[in-house]
């Protein structure tokens, strides 16, 4: 497999991920993936392998595909960094407005 091949897949693969993105509880088909990424329903099934593979997502009881929890741990973790950081600087905010 050439780089651009596989610069390609992994554009591809990310692009599933966020295709993904809002049907965590109930999935997308492999054909509303491939419709939405403008790929052969075979090519979502080798990415979705990969992507089940890695942990990142899962093929639900109905069918269809979803973020894994590991997927939506690392969102959730992102989160609460980010909402960490915020108190941080509220923090900061407030010492600066008080002169301390």
């Amino acid at each position: 497999m050439s780089k651009t091949q596989a610069s390609g897949k992994g554009s591809r693969v990310l692009q599933v991920l966020k295709a993904l993105r809002g049907h965590t509880i109930t999935g997308l088909s492999n054909k509303d993936l491939a419709d939405a990424l403008g790929c052969s329903p075979a090519t979502i099934t080798r990415d979705m392998a990969d992507l089940i593979d890695a942990g990142l997502a899962v093929k639900l009881e109905n069918g269809r595909f979803a973020h894994s929890v590991q997927m939506l741990q690392i969102a959730q973790a992102h989160a609460e960094h980010v909402a960490k950081l915020q108190s941080r600087i509220i923090e900061i905010n407030c010492r600066i407005a008080a002169g301390a």
